[in-house]
């Protein structure tokens, strides 16, 4: 599979995958010059970058576990999804969680895409559904 992308700023840098087995390909921001994050604050980070997700499968965008666990920096709707009908520029809504702020530098890797295939089941309205050993049990019914 192929996915094509197109450059919006000369600074952008194409989606990569950092190790040959990475599912994930690191996206980086798109920035003039560094942009601070306080604890606590979001902001929508520019890539720089638009797709062109093949119809039937979806991008995700998710956090980058290393800055997670070290900065406290993730990805506020986790994971995000580029539809592949989207043509726009690619944006990640980063959060600091942490406690000191966070100074997001140009090109820095921010969040990573994963590239999946989309099912589009039909629903279909019913009276009754079958019934099972939780059935309407919620949050923490399975004893978890």
């Amino acid at each position: 599979m192929k996915i094509r992308y197109q450059k919006l700023h000369p600074a952008a840098m194409e989606p990569l995958r950092m190790s040959p087995d990475a599912a994930g390909y690191d996206l980086f921001a798109c920035l003039e010059e560094p942009l601070g994050l306080k604890p606590g604050k979001r902001i929508a980070v520019p890539t720089g970058i638009a797709t062109a997700i093949p119809s039937g499968y979806e991008a995700q965008i998710r956090p980058r576990s290393g800055i997670a666990l070290k900065l406290g920096l993730g990805v506020l709707n986790s994971p995000g999804t580029i539809d592949a009908d989207y043509r726009g520029e690619i944006k990640v809504i980063l959060i600091n969680l942490g406690e000191e702020e966070i100074i997001i530098q140009p090109r820095m890797r921010i969040a990573q895409m994963i590239i999946t295939q989309v099912q589009s089941p039909q629903f279909e309205l019913c009276e009754s559904l079958d019934s099972t050993l939780r059935a309407d049990g919620g949050f923490g019914s399975s004893g978890h």
